[in-house]
């Protein structure tokens, strides 16, 4: 998507958002005034999107070597980079609800998987103070690590459907409630997700949850096509691959919480914008089922 069409987006979303949220929060006491800036908030997320769809790796270098030094006539009002690191507070929520304007549509074929975001390296876990008391210690199959886990849930098209955020100590079961609500059909997960009491609870609510068997379990017999989509879970790991190494949804150098998740959403929604995103193509994958 280009910056113009993506800023006509976010400013068309603005317009309806901006007012309801306003009105929310001078009702409620979050805010007792509202000031004009001189960024407005669609230029804001803009500017914050485009980041991940630009190349860059750092956003330092991308506001000052790209914003303000080629974009000048696209952001006539452009601000210094410490002040718009202080603007960027307020599109935490507006990004969130727009995010989520963006997801794609169930098709009865889900696929589940979590994925570390390391905040920091091992040796500087104790050091670190931006993120105390709210990363913690987790342990993937490539090791220990500290800082969260993004859990995702994506179609066979590739569009994200719901995803969920915790700490790097929670067990990926755990959100699973919360990130199913409103699926239906089948959802193919790893070994991880194996749980009878899980299993069954899902099967109540029109979901069946089909994973791996560890070494340990007895062998069941499972439907073909369910077998081979089951080796297609593949396309949710290229997902977050993505996402960490396009989207620079992951890195060691943000100096508060609200810009991690900034940072963060901002990177899905440049993902969820692509045009071209891993997708199956189900009709040549599964065969036909003779009767």
């Amino acid at each position: 998507m280009s910056l113009f069409e993506l800023f006509i987006d976010v400013d068309d979303f603005c317009k309806i958002f901006e007012p309801r949220w306003t009105s929310f929060q001078l009702a409620n006491g979050l805010r007792q005034r509202n000031r004009a800036t001189q960024l407005k908030l669609s230029e804001i997320m803009t500017i914050m999107i485009y980041f991940h769809q630009s190349g860059y790796r750092y956003f330092k270098t991308y506001y000052e070597n790209y914003v303000q030094e080629h974009l000048v006539e696209d952001f006539p009002r452009v601000v210094s980079y410490n002040r718009f690191v202080t603007l960027m507070a307020r599109a935490l929520v507006p990004l969130t609800f727009y995010l989520l304007s963006k997801r794609g549509s169930c098709t009865g074929v889900s696929f589940v998987d979590s994925t570390p975001l390391k905040v920091c390296h091992n040796k500087r876990i104790e050091r670190n103070k931006v993120f105390a008391g709210i990363a913690a210690r987790g342990k993937t199959t490539m090791g220990w690590f500290y800082g969260f886990k993004l859990h995702l849930v994506v179609n066979e098209h590739g569009e994200i459907l719901s995803f969920q955020l915790t700490p790097g100590n929670v067990d990926d079961r755990k959100p699973v409630p919360a990130l199913f609500e409103g699926l239906f059909g089948k959802v193919f997960g790893d070994k991880g997700y194996i749980s009878k009491d899980l299993f069954e609870k899902l099967l109540q609510e029109n979901i069946q949850l089909i994973t791996g068997l560890r070494k340990n379990m007895k062998n069941q017999l499972m439907d073909l096509q369910d077998k081979l989509l089951l080796r297609k879970r593949s396309i949710i790991e290229t997902i977050n691959d993505q996402l960490k190494n396009i989207s620079q949804i992951e890195h060691s150098r943000h100096r508060c919480f609200t810009n991690f998740l900034i940072n963060l959403i901002s990177g899905l929604i440049a993902y969820a914008l692509r045009p071209s995103k891993p997708a199956l193509n189900l009709a040549n994958a599964l065969p036909a089922v003779v009767c």
